[in-house]
């Protein structure tokens, strides 16, 4: 059984597609269809994580939709899948590439400035059309308890990232 700890949420089920138990998924990877990649899936279940067999999945429009194997029921579908996240064993990713990172690498780690001043934490990353966004939360030793949005800009802005230290080196203005 899958533990919380090694646990990725990749998706979550959010409704039933047609009357075949198909259902509708929201895909956390990029590009979407990766999620189908991932086998098997992990639903979480109010006790922990339930193993399912993907039988078929596919783009519909602009969303996902997947046919969960022994489901080919709407109500079945609906009152069993839809609401539940979606999780792969965290090893079931492959190892990103030099200079490569997971966002949840990034989570929780200290953001300092070149000249060694604390920022705070890496609190979450935004996802924006034209980069992504370290969403950073100032905290007791920091420079001050503000937020600061800070753009993802590896060799521009962030200018080293140190996972085994757990600190991420960034060259910004603190008054922006």
């Amino acid at each position: 059984m899958l533990s919380d700890d090694d646990a990725l949420v990749v998706g979550r089920i959010v409704s039933v597609h047609g009357v075949r138990g198909w259902v509708k998924v929201h895909s956390n990877t990029e590009p979407l269809e990766n999620i189908f990649e991932y086998q098997p899936w992990h639903l979480r279940d109010g006790d922990g994580w339930e193993k399912v067999t993907l039988a078929s999945g596919r783009r519909q429009g602009k969303g996902l939709v997947a046919r969960i194997e022994g489901c080919d029921d709407r109500n079945e579908a609906l009152e069993r899948y839809v609401g539940r996240d979606i999780a792969v064993p965290r090893q079931a990713l492959p190892e990103p590439g030099p200079g490569e990172y997971y966002w949840r690498q990034l989570i929780g780690l200290r953001v300092l400035l070149e000249d060694g001043r604390e920022l705070g934490r890496v609190r979450r990353m935004l996802e924006t059309g034209a980069n992504d966004v370290l969403v950073i939360q100032g905290e007791a030793g920091s420079l001050d308890r503000r937020e600061r949005l800070v753009p993802w800009l590896p060799d521009q802005v962030v200018t080293a990232v140190d996972l085994e230290g757990g600190i991420l080196t960034v060259d910004w203005d603190p008054d922006f």
